[in-house]
């Protein structure tokens, strides 16, 4: 079968209440706009029937595929997990309760068709675009934690943290091999390599709507991820990056084999409709 031209990512930890709307959503978007995609879920070691639900679905579904983590590794690992496997010619990861809808990710993709490496859906460079705003709270410390990460990071972006981004393959196949954050704090992480690798980045204003059923702890997740920030700027500073960057000389060959091959060095299970 030919690669596709988009790969969308969806990462998945106990979502057996909702990944069924979410499938139906997404699968329902690609044949409406006429996408010539793949759906990859990455289930997160989920302790409940999120994997089985996936099966059931791929039987009637050729393009949808299953890949299983050893065990709950964190959203990063996944992300990268399912985008390192990725065959399309744009790769693009989208959170599962689908709080900007599966519809935008056109503004995503015509950014890169435009000459963009990396577009990363906003939230804030347009609010009127907000459909369920979050709590007072929660915005306050989203908006703490971005002015935080723009000043610590040198990110001069409004939204690092939006779960909606795309990317040309070969710039995901080397960013992701690159990135060393497996939780909540990789989106600034692959921002920061992006940034260093020169690569052009697209910030997309994209509808979007809050879920109350985020499992974000603003202060367990939100400190997690200043200590994350901590240890990029570390790593930077030690020169690791640069390190990883010189020990790949030649990254225009670090494009993965097809998908069969490469699910071998990233260690998952696999189930594909291939």
């Amino acid at each position: 079968m030919p690669h596709p031209q988009l790969s969308i990512i969806i990462p998945a930890f106990n979502e057996s209440a909702r990944i069924e709307a979410t499938l139906k959503r997404v699968l329902e978007c690609v044949d409406e706009r006429g996408w010539d995609a793949e759906v990859l879920v990455v289930d997160d070691g989920s302790r409940d029937a999120t994997a089985a639900i996936i099966q059931q679905w791929m039987e009637k579904h050729p393009r949808l595929h299953l890949i299983q983590n050893q065990g709950n590794r964190g959203k990063g690992y996944s992300v990268r997990n399912g985008l390192l496997q990725a065959a399309g010619d744009v790769v693009m990861f989208t959170d599962a309760d689908l709080s900007a809808p599966m519809e935008e990710a056109e503004r995503l993709i015509a950014a890169i068709h435009d000459g963009a490496d990396v577009a990363i859906g906003s939230r804030w460079m347009d609010r009127t675009r907000q459909t369920i705003h979050q709590p007072l709270y929660r915005q306050f410390f989203g908006r703490c934690f971005n002015w935080i990460t723009r000043t610590v990071m040198g990110l001069p972006f409004k939204d690092t943290q939006c779960g909606f981004k795309a990317f040309k393959r070969p710039a995901a196949q080397i960013v992701f091999r690159l990135q060393r954050i497996e939780r909540w704090g990789f989106d600034p992480e692959i921002l920061f390599i992006a940034r260093k690798l020169k690569y052009t980045i697209r910030e997309v204003p994209v509808t979007w709507g809050h879920d109350e059923r985020s499992r974000i702890s603003y202060l367990k997740d939100g400190m997690k991820m200043l200590e994350d920030m901590a240890v990029i700027r570390f790593n930077s500073l030690a020169g690791r990056y640069d390190e990883d960057i010189a020990a790949m000389k030649d990254t225009s060959g670090m494009v993965t084999p097809p998908v069969e091959t490469a699910a071998k060095a990233i260690e998952p299970q696999v189930h594909l409709n291939r």
